[in-house]
């Protein structure tokens, strides 16, 4: 597949924000590392990470949280970036079990492949590619996660036919993502506002719908948070560019946009 220009834009936010202080994605306005500690995860895990991997987590929400991920399993995790959630992984399933990651950014694959290799793993395959067209075997992974990026994706039906494509029967999936109700256009037009996961964001109804049309079934959300105005201004916001116009655009989102952890499975065994 090749890749289009939004693809294009997102690999140099997420270049730049992982090279550059200072520079904004999902949760840029926050010091380094206060998102991956409000986005759900257990302090005691944050403290056996390599520092890179937290100060660099752009998600959302923990899609680890709650699981039950298993010694011996195969998980996927989809935008794999700096690492955090491929290394908790390659952690919970252990020596006998194996983590891939795929990302489509260079530096978050190098980023990433230090900071497992710091963490002294040998169970973590980090893979160019995109999500899309995962470059991954059907019928082999057990789990799919996934941290704030399918909202990225201009082309989220095939992402999700890539997900039942690559679990096992039986497999599993758990997704924090945003989701957004009824934005403007200008808001869907933002560029910015697209690589901080809002503008190419859809509906929890329509996330839902595209999970079951993958065939994909016992689809729940199982936790939901709303942003508010401060939340917003977090995840979009940096000292370095507080314009009237880009603050109004993101005040007037208050209540508007998400967070979720979806879950579903594969049918079979």
């Amino acid at each position: 597949m090749k890749p289009t220009k939004i693809h294009e834009q997102v690999a140099d936010a997420y270049t730049e924000a992982v090279t550059t202080p200072g520079t904004c994605c999902c949760g840029g306005g926050n010091p380094k590392g206060v998102l991956a500690k409000v986005a759900g995860y257990d302090a005691e895990e944050l403290a056996t990470l390599p520092e890179n991997a937290v100060d660099n987590s752009f998600g959302c929400g923990n899609p680890l949280a709650f699981s039950d991920v298993e010694t011996g399993q195969a998980v996927l995790d989809l935008g794999s970036g700096a690492g955090i959630d491929v290394i908790l992984a390659a952690k919970r399933v252990g020596s006998t079990g194996r983590v891939i990651g795929v990302d489509m950014t260079d530096a978050m694959i190098e980023r990433g492949r230090a900071n497992i290799e710091a963490a002294g793993l040998a169970n973590v395959d980090l893979r160019k590619g995109m999500i899309e067209e995962l470059p991954v075997d059907g019928n082999s992974v057990d789990w799919v996660i996934s941290n704030c990026v399918i909202n990225l994706s201009p082309d989220k039906p095939r992402v999700f036919a890539e997900i039942a494509r690559v679990l096992k029967p039986g497999g599993r999936m758990r997704v924090s993502d945003l989701v957004v109700e009824d934005l403007p256009d200008a808001v869907r037009e933002n560029r910015r506002l697209y690589g901080s996961c809002i503008s190419g964001a859809i509906s929890e109804k329509e996330y839902v719908a595209g999970l079951r049309a993958a065939g994909l079934i016992d689809v729940e959300v199982r936790e939901r948070i709303t942003y508010d105005v401060e939340h917003l201004r977090g995840l979009v916001l940096s000292e370095a560019d507080m314009g009237s116009e880009l603050e109004a655009m993101v005040e007037s989102l208050a209540g508007k946009v998400h967070s979720a952890i979806f879950v579903a499975r594969k049918p079979g065994a």
